[in-house]
């Protein structure tokens, strides 16, 4: 081992990937408790660490260089190791029960992976976790009936912390034409679907016609209608299922916009719901594939 290579500051890196996460300068400021302009430096700093360009920056957008995606699975890597050290060390006292419920958006990700080893370190805590449509965890939550949910943001709902911003896309099947179809098939989750009011709204406000091909309550359901070609459906962009694809070209359909994936109840009094938020919160990149971030906000 070369000793005089010095490791990278993980505090660098962490800003780094902050913005890579949230497309924003600010956002990612707000996120780790910090002045932009301290994020803008530690960037800064990284780049001329290792000597290349890893954002690219203008009036319009941030985004990564294709040097920035390379590295970004390296990142992830080094500050999770850091973590690992600290929950091993620190050891966990903490007990009870916590019920977690999450979005369908996470079925073919990493978050069990993530909720394993939360329960590996906190033997104590016996975790029930409920997947399911994000309005119907926020009814849920609201009820009582939840301590913590990972879902997306409802509409006029401010309340979490926001793990990132991501684009709402059209997908479907790969190579399934639209244009000559006078209404638009949709393959919806059942109200009260974020999703859906998301979509129907947007078509709406656009003077599309529309129609309901088919309505699922999972996501493997939704995934399996739209493989079969009965219709398209809106998506978060870097979760899109296999065996699906975003509409091309996208000029066909209005622009879905954004949406936000939130953790909320971990301001809670119980230390339980605090330490799995901050888990998630932290872990959130690794539930995202590596593939380029195609757009961005400069903040």
């Amino acid at each position: 081992m070369n000793s005089d290579i010095k490791p990278l500051d993980p505090v660098l890196l962490l800003s780094f990937l902050k913005v890579c996460e949230t497309l924003s300068f600010t956002e990612a400021a707000r996120q780790l408790g910090l002045r932009q302009s301290s994020v803008s430096q530690h960037v800064a700093r990284l780049e001329r660490r290792v000597g290349r360009r890893l954002l690219e920056r203008d009036t319009h957008e941030v985004r990564p260089t294709p040097d920035g995606d390379a590295i970004l699975p390296f990142a992830r890597e080094a500050l999770e190791a850091g973590r690992r050290i600290e929950r091993y060390l620190r050891g966990s006292t903490l007990r009870g029960r916590l019920r977690l419920g999450v979005s369908e958006d996470f079925a073919y990700t990493a978050l069990p992976e993530i909720l394993a080893e939360f329960a590996m370190q906190h033997h104590a805590v016996d975790l029930e976790l409920t997947v399911g449509l994000s309005g119907l965890l926020y009814e849920q939550y609201d009820a009582g009936d939840l301590d913590l949910i990972f879902a997306k943001r409802r509409k006029g709902d401010a309340r979490g912390e926001v793990a990132w911003q991501e684009r709402l896309v059209w997908v479907g099947r790969p190579g399934m034409r639209l244009a000559e179809q006078r209404e638009v098939p949709l393959v919806l989750y059942p109200p009260p679907s974020i999703t859906r009011i998301h979509a129907i709204e947007t078509l709406e406000q656009a003077g599309r016609a529309w129609r309901v091909a088919c309505t699922s309550g999972s996501l493997a359901g939704l995934r399996a209608a739209t493989v079969a070609g009965l219709g398209i459906t809106a998506h978060s962009a870097r979760l899109i299922p296999p065996g699906l694809a975003e509409v091309e070209p996208p000029e066909v359909l209005p622009e879905l916009g954004t949406i936000e994936f939130v953790v909320i109840g971990g301001q809670s009094h119980q230390e339980a719901a605090r330490a799995l938020a901050a888990t998630i919160l932290s872990g959130a990149g690794r539930l995202l594939p590596e593939a380029p971030l195609r757009r961005g906000r400069k903040g």
